[in-house]
This record gives structure tokens, C-alpha cells and sequence, in this order.
């Protein structure tokens, strides 16, 4: 544990849990960043007065963001994003517990607190202002760390969009499949995040609690502004996913429906040879074409003649062909020759 007490305007770091609770009962404002579990800062905790099943929820990883009121202090639990790693949101968990002239925070990665205190060492005048702005700095840096992730997951839901229409389909349709559903299970996980959390920041910036002061309400406001602005975000993005995945199958069914399309042509077109093969190759002796010495040449150029009459006709019908690739622009032209002058 890191305890820095504000001592006259100066800042004075310790890691004696004594000293810390010694300068709270003094009426300094003290800032103490619990970094891993240890005797000393859960005798810390306990000589602060702290709930035991606070101390529990502190060192325990827990699910969902929370708010508790004490008579005596705060707890909070957010979480923020630390980044996003392929298909995989990496939420933290930050604990933040503050009282009349103290805070304590519990911040497992240094995904904000490190910053924050590299940035009291160098002036003291956030935790001269009071605990409760300095637990608002906490929070504002933690919904700021989303910004950066959202901005990369729109790039890649870009990517993946134009994956579904190159690979729907294919033999790589397989993994563009699994990137939308890993996209949809991670954005799932920050819908469940986000609503907790959002309910959190709009207590906090209610005024609700004693803790923060009225002139504090403004900025715990603008955090929760922010926030909610990132969960519209997201909200569009799991709508983007969504019809990601609809596109998929779309497409998917679409190149199999081509494919179904070109085998029943080309089994059409086979099947009057078929035919025609089938009947000269019967062994009956009284068949005139057998004797004849052009027979074969003129079983074949029928062939020919009905296989051509097959192509032309799939032609004209727009199955194959130039039309069968863009019938849009067929449609088109139709209805640019309907509207011209002199068009009946």
C-alpha cells in the first residue's frame, strides 16, 4: 500500500498503514492506493472503520460495478477498459472508497491511479480540494480509457463488414463467422457492464450522497454525460454486429443460391444430350441412322445445335451472361428506354 498525505501543501508518501490512519484521526486528507492483498493493509482497512464484507469485495474480483453507503464512507466498484485484445474486452476492476478527509483506492492494473498519483506528485492541489474530487478524477480517467478501445473497435467492425462480403460463402467464411460472434459475445459483455455502471454515475451525479460536496455535482455530471455517450456507442455497435451477421447469411445463401443456379443449368443443358445419346446408343437392329455413314457426325452436330439452342435461350432469358451479372443495370436501361420521348 502507497499512502500519500497532504502535510502543509506538500504531498507525503508512506507505506506504514499506522502513519496513514494516524494522520486520518489528525484530519489530514490522505489518499492510500491498496496495491495487493497484505496483512497490513487489511489491518489498514480495519482500523478505518471499513465493513468487512467491503474488505471481502475489495480483494475479491466481482462482476458487476456496485454502490454502497456507509455511514461513514463510500464504496464504489467500476470498471474500466484496459484494452481490447483481438475479440476480447479486457475490463478491470477499480474499487474506490472515500470518506470526510480520505480515499482509498484499489486499482489491481494502474489503469488510472498510477497516472493520477504521478500527477499529485507533482502538485497537491486535486487532493487539497477534498477526496471527493479526487475520486471524481479516478472516475473520469476510468470512462476516458474507453474512448481510445471504441475508436478501435469501430475500425474493426469496418473490417469486419467488408470481410463479410469478400469471404461469405467461402472455405474463410468459417472464421469471418466466428470473428462476428466473438464481436457480438464481447459487446454483450459491455452492454452488462455498461448498464450497471451508468446507473452508478447517475446516483453519484444525483447529489445522493452526503460524501460529495454541491459544488463536485457538475463534474461527477460530465462524467456521467460521458459515458453515456460511449454506451450509445456501443449500442450502435452491437446493432452494426447484428447486421453484420444477417449480411452474412445473406450473401452466404446468396452464392449458394448461384451455385444451385449453375449446376441446374448445366444439368438442364445435359439432359437433352443425355437424351439424344441415349437413344442412338440402343441396340436394336432395325434402327435406320445405325447404317448410315454420316450417322455419327449428325448425332453429334444435334447435339451441337440443341446445346447452342439451350445457351441462347438461358441468354435471352438473362440467366447467363452479361444481364445475369448486373441485372440491376438491365432494369435500369429498361426503365430508361420506358421513359424516353416517342416510348409507347
Amino acid at each position: 500500500m502507497l499512502a500519500r498525505i497532504l502535510d502543509h501543501d506538500a504531498i507525503v508518501t508512506s507505506t506504514d498503514g499506522r502513519e496513514a490512519l494516524d494522520a486520518i484521526a489528525a484530519g489530514k486528507r490522505v489518499w492510500v492506493e491498496l496495491e495487493r492483498e497484505t496483512d497490513e493493509a487489511s489491518k489498514f482497512l480495519t482500523g478505518l472503520g471499513i465493513h468487512p464484507l467491503t474488505i471481502e469485495d475489495i480483494w475479491g474480483p466481482r462482476a458487476h460495478p456496485k454502490i454502497d453507503d456507509f455511514p461513514a464512507y463510500l464504496y464504489v466498484i467500476i470498471h474500466g477498459v484496459g484494452a481490447a485484445h483481438g475479440n476480447e474486452l479486457s475490463l478491470v476492476e477499480i474499487d474506490v472508497l472515500f470518506g470526510k478527509n480520505w480515499l482509498v483506492t484499489h486499482d489491481r492494473s494502474g489503469l488510472v491511479c498510477d497516472d493520477i498519483g504521478t500527477e499529485l506528485d507533482h502538485s497537491p492541489r486535486l487532493l487539497a480540494k477534498g477526496p471527493a474530487w479526487l475520486a471524481h478524477a479516478v472516475l473520469d480517467r476510468a470512462v476516458d480509457r474507453y474512448l481510445p478501445v471504441i475508436d478501435q473497435l469501430d475500425s474493426d467492425i469496418d473490417e469486419l463488414e467488408n470481410d463479410v462480403l469478400e469471404r461469405a460463402g467461402t472455405p474463410k467464411g468459417r472464421a469471418t463467422l466466428r470473428r462476428i460472434l466473438e464481436f457480438k459475445r464481447m459487446l454483450q459483455t459491455l452492454r452488462r457492464t455498461s448498464i450497471h455502471q451508468r446507473e452508478i454515475l447517475l446516483r453519484l451525479a444525483r447529489g445522493e450522497f452526503d460524501e460529495i460536496p454541491t459544488d463536485a455535482l457538475p463534474f461527477f455530471r460530465d462524467v456521467y454525460d460521458h459515458f453515456l455517450r460511449i454506451q450509445d456507442i456501443a449500442e450502435g455497435y452491437r446493432d452494426l454486429v447484428t447486421s453484420a451477421l444477417d449480411a452474412f447469411l445473406s450473401v452466404q445463401s446468396n452464392r449458394m443460391n448461384e451455385v444451385m443456379k449453375t449446376l441446374t443449368l448445366i444439368s438442364t443443358m445435359m439432359l437433352p444430350l443425355t437424351f439424344i445419346a441415349g437413344v442412338y446408343g440402343m441396340n436394336f437392329k432395325t434402327m435406320p441412322e445405325l447404317d448410315w455413314v454420316g450417322g455419327y457426325p449428325a448425332a453429334l452436330g444435334l447435339m451441337l445445335v440443341v446445346a447452342g439452342s439451350i445457351l441462347l435461350w438461358f441468354r435471352r432469358k438473362g440467366w447467363i451472361g452479361r444481364r445475369a451479372r448486373d441485372p440491376l443495370s438491365l432494369q435500369a436501361k429498361k426503365g430508361r428506354a420506358a421513359t424516353e420521348p416517342g416510348a409507347s
